[in-house]
């Protein structure tokens, strides 16, 4: 069993004031896709390197399967990383970096062939192997990186934002490419990365961190569908998620004059100030006469089947801009002023002193 257990593990650096991560609880199931996500700053490296052995663990313990690896070596940990950076040998052949490590574990000749041949196989490589690195383009070298990780069959894979150095193409492709290895492995995987579209299509369970902590560990439609607070709900979603202050009133929810109809469960939590979240393709538009939110069109990016259109609103409690998804037929200009609502099931209501969220 490859299961990886964080038990509240923390990460305190020398000088600190505080904890980079105070104290992690975390449980990854044998063969599941783990996908670390958040911005720059919120501990996800290090969380990633403390399972690793490239950090020290200051306080509580990390377990692959039932053995306790909180204080061993990195070689002793059975783990294979994949960096951001690739780390190839420049003098070497792909063959020759991706056996590296089996030749410093003494693994026979033969062996240590045969499974680079079946790795470079999986990784579509085969015809690279006598390259040197500076003769492949970057999709190839992190394909190099990726099976250098594979000969060694290790009980989890451990990704440091693998994509980063990679044009938006071939990142795509690529993402794509782990993925499906990934599954057709079964091998456990903990993948960090700060892009969230790379973690919601990726990730079999996606962890969501902030300031070293957990905010939210659930499958990616869940993440979108049913965020647990503001940080969340702003962070999931590309384009993000329309979050507008509003007040209660008489057991409804107001953005400035404008009643927007919300879920009646999350009405009888409600009180005080809210925030009232929105997802670009909930709103609908209508007309003036139905008495929508006015939007007043900045720009409009037009993608094909669909489009995003961008505006201000001018009502007390709105973003400096709103967010609305439409389709490409629906020949909305720059100029002109549109009228949106939406339904009670697509609103998402928050606490805004806590973050918390009110709505089922």
């Amino acid at each position: 069993m490859a299961t990886v257990t964080f038990e509240k593990a923390q990460r305190w650096y020398p000088g600190n004031d505080t904890p980079t991560v105070p104290g992690i609880d975390l449980e990854i199931g044998d063969g599941e896709f783990m996908v670390l996500v958040g911005p720059s700053g919120c501990g996800k490296s290090t969380t990633l390197r403390m399972l690793a052995g490239l950090e020290e663990v200051n306080a509580g313990k990390i377990f692959i399967g039932d053995r306790d690896i909180t204080h061993l070596p990195p070689k002793d940990r059975d783990i294979a990383m994949v960096f951001q950076n690739y780390a190839l040998y420049p003098h070497m052949t792909v063959a020759e970096n991706m056996g590296f490590a089996l030749k410093m574990a003494k693994v026979p000749t033969a062996e240590r062939q045969q499974r680079v041949e079946e790795a470079a196989k999986i990784l579509g490589l085969t015809e690279f192997l006598e390259r040197k690195p500076k003769a492949l383009s970057g999709g190839q070298r992190q394909r190099v990186a990726m099976g250098r990780a594979i000969v060694r069959s290790p009980q989890v894979f451990c990704m440091d934002e693998p994509l980063s150095n990679l044009d938006a193409k071939m990142r795509v492709q690529t993402r794509t490419d782990i993925a499906k290895l990934q599954s057709d492995l079964g091998v456990t995987t903990v993948y960090v990365t700060h892009d969230q579209i790379e973690a919601m299509t990726m990730g079999d369970r996606v962890a969501v961190m902030m300031l070293g902590e957990l905010q939210q560990v659930d499958t990616p439609l869940k993440l979108y569908d049913k965020p647990v607070n503001l940080f969340v709900a702003g962070f999931i979603g590309s384009p993000q998620m329309n979050l507008m202050e509003a007040r209660v009133r008489d057991g409804k929810a107001y953005i400035g004059e404008y009643n927007v109809a919300v879920d009646p469960a999350a009405a009888a939590k409600m009180k005080g100030n809210i925030t009232i979240g929105v997802r670009p393709e909930a709103w609908r538009m209508v007309t003036a006469q139905e008495g929508g939110l006015p939007v007043d069109v900045t720009l409009v990016e037009e993608l094909g089947a669909d489009g995003y259109v961008y505006g201000t609103c001018g009502v007390e409690g709105t973003p400096s801009s709103v967010t609305i998804r439409v389709s490409a037929r629906q020949h909305v200009r720059k100029g002109d002023t549109v009228y949106v609502m939406t339904d009670p099931a697509n609103v998402h209501v928050f606490e805004t002193d806590t973050g918390l969220r009110l709505s089922d």
